[in-house]
């Protein structure tokens, strides 16, 4: 039996002063920042709390044991279940809590799973029954009953820790089994000298260590900002929650190019509104020139109001930095926010909004985005599918007219999609999708494979074809295998490889030239010719184009055009494509569109034509309508 004098003259106050107060500032850091609501932080918030409850029923255990002694009274006793109870619900929390951070759902974890619950259980009895070994009066027993209890669910939670380091990042490993050992010490060297103050206070060792290792808050500093991760996870657990938000999405294109280099001032504004017009909101940083802040529609009742002061004062900003921008304001979406793709959609609004203009979403907006959705993942489909022959993606063909002998021998091939739900989808609708996406290469080599399929055909029932040009982006050129691709569609087809073209744009950058030179260079070797796309735009090199082993140089219709009108432009179109015929390359004017542009262009040294004077694109299964046989 111990002296309760004894006893309360070793009790201190202070940690469970400190550790109210540490754990109350954890709560604090939990309810500000946007963790990642995961199953395991889910677990994790409960820590705190239970330290918080079991640090004030020690404090008043032991100011009723100083009031009335020795003795265990029926609230004393309350107060002490209370105690230790939170104590044992906390180191249950802390293994139930390692199980979802870094164990995977197989049998020997469900098993673990109920070892922790039998634990759970044993404890409570154990904490129950201990005032009545003690005859309901004071002892120290209960103390290091629970120090076995700790002892135990330590070597249950070491054993998980053991077990699961394969699975966790060294350094992760090294700190928790680190800060688990400190904290058993600290446990056992307070009894060694008669102490209890600490035994609330050690759980504060690990709980440190995981909120910083693994919940750690994401805030840019500077503008109050977090990630795209938190933007995301923020959209979920408000869809779970049944909460309407309002979105306000600010794109400063100068910012995206300058790599999120930002002058002081403009962070100092963009913090600003937040903060004055709408209390409660977060900003939340995409990228380096795109930035989200969201509001609770119910918390802030007059949010249309506020948004719409925010964006007068952005106006006289806008005068004072001259930054161009892009603005959308929107309410939030079920179905949008079940997808979480705010972010996406709002990348696609910006694509089709002009500088400096400000949008308020409507039906028709969302409907586009829905559009492009489905388009987008129709591509994801076609793309992970690989199917050479899929029924979705259609082959157009633009006859070319062959000015040596009046006949169409020639022709391009170009791309469609027919999907379920929207019929027919023009190039300038998914191409750029699918380039963004990475998914334009299965496309191109389906085009290819049925372009050969096609050729087969038509060379089979007699027809004189001279040659059928797929195009290539510079994102094809660069996949490793592109010309083992290439050849093998063209050789499983059966045809010969010069009945093939590929046309490709060149390209501003010397690494990719460099590319293309080599790619073009083992694919002439085969037979295949080649074709200069889009010549008299952008950018383009004689010197450059001398080193590659082009066979056609495709005149760009902007270049027929101009040369209807103005003489001196015919003059320059003219004595190029007279340089390029000396030069034993062939030359295709493009955009030929009625009689004076095709005798215009035969003067401009034309030995081929192709525009809407001959034909608009057609499925390629009509080329026998243009085709003669042999």
């Amino acid at each position: 039996m111990t002296d309760p004098a004894v006893f309360l003259n070793n009790y201190m106050l202070g940690p469970d002063l400190l550790t109210i107060l540490v754990s109350l500032v954890i709560v604090i850091l939990m309810r500000v920042s946007y963790i990642k609501k995961e199953e395991n932080f889910m677990i994790f918030r409960r820590l705190p709390r239970l330290l918080i409850l079991a640090s004030c029923a020690d404090i008043l255990y032991h100011v009723l044991l100083y009031r009335w002694g020795v003795s265990l009274d029926p609230i004393t006793y309350v107060v002490y279940l209370i105690y230790y109870g939170s104590l044992v619900t906390a180191l249950y929390t802390y293994m139930i809590y390692s199980q979802a951070t870094m164990w995977r759902e197989d049998e020997t974890w469900i098993g673990m799973t109920g070892i922790c619950r039998a634990f759970l259980v044993i404890s409570h009895i154990v904490v129950i029954i201990m005032p009545f070994a003690g005859g309901m009066r004071f002892s120290q027993l209960e103390s290091y009953a629970f120090a076995i209890l700790y002892s135990l669910s330590m070597l249950i939670l070491l054993y998980m820790i053991l077990k699961c380091r394969h699975h966790v990042y060294g350094r992760i490993f090294s700190a928790i089994w680190r800060a688990t050992l400190l904290a058993t010490l600290l446990m056992y060297t307070q009894l060694i000298f008669c102490q209890t103050s600490f035994i609330t206070a050690t759980f504060l060792f690990p709980t440190i260590t995981f909120l910083y290792l693994l919940h750690s808050n994401p805030y840019d500093f500077s503008l109050g900002a977090v990630g795209e991760d938190a933007f995301e996870d923020m959209i979920a657990y408000n869809l779970t929650e049944g909460r309407d938000l309002y979105l306000m999405s600010l794109y400063i294109h100068d910012l995206e190019l300058a790599g999120g280099d930002m002058p002081r001032e403009v962070q100092k504004k963009i913090r600003y509104y937040g903060d004055r017009f709408i209390k409660g909101s977060q900003l939340f940083r995409i990228s380096d020139g795109h930035f989200i802040l969201v509001l609770d529609t119910h918390k802030n009742p007059s949010y249309e109001a506020n948004a719409h002061q925010m964006l007068e004062s952005f106006y006289g900003e806008y005068k004072k930095f001259g930054l161009n921008y892009k603005i959308v304001f929107m309410s939030s979406i079920p179905e949008i926010s079940a997808k979480n793709d705010y972010i996406p959609m709002l990348q696609f609004l910006h694509s089709r909004m002009d500088e400096n203009e400000v949008l308020k979403v409507s039906e028709e907006d969302i409907e586009a985005y829905r559009r492009h959705d489905y388009i987008l993942d129709e591509l994801r489909d076609i793309g992970a599918k690989k199917d050479m022959k899929d029924d979705r993606v259609l082959v157009f063909c633009q006859p070319v007219l062959n000015t040596r002998t009046g006949k169409y021998d020639t022709a391009e091939a170009l791309m469609r999609l027919k999907l379920p739900e929207t019929g027919v989808v023009f190039p300038d609708q998914f191409i750029p999708l699918a380039e963004k996406y990475g998914l334009i290469h299965t496309l191109s080599l389906i085009i290819l494979a049925k372009t050969c399929s096609e050729i087969r055909s038509l060379l089979d029932e007699g027809y004189n074809v001279k040659r059928l040009s797929v195009n290539f982006s510079m994102i094809d050129v660069r996949e490793p295998d592109f010309a083992q691709d290439v050849k093998g569609i063209v050789t499983a087809a059966g045809i010969p490889n010069e009945k093939i073209a590929i046309e490709i744009t060149e390209s501003q950058n010397e690494r990719d030239f460099l590319l293309v030179k080599e790619r073009l260079h083992e694919l002439r070797d085969s037979g295949i010719k080649f074709y200069l796309d889009d010549f008299g735009t952008g950018y383009s090199s004689f010197e450059r184009i001398m080193e590659l082993p082009f066979d056609i140089i495709k005149f760009d219709r902007s270049l027929t055009i101009a040369s209807r009108a103005d003489k001196r432009i015919e003059t320059m179109v003219t004595y190029l494509a007279h340089m390029f015929t000396d030069m034993n390359y062939s030359v295709l004017y493009e955009g030929v569109e009625d009689d004076k542009d095709e005798n215009r262009c035969i003067r401009m040294y034309a030995r081929y034509l192709q525009g809407y004077k001959y034909s608009k694109p057609v499925p390629i299964e009509r080329l026998r309508d243009f085709f003669v046989k042999e």
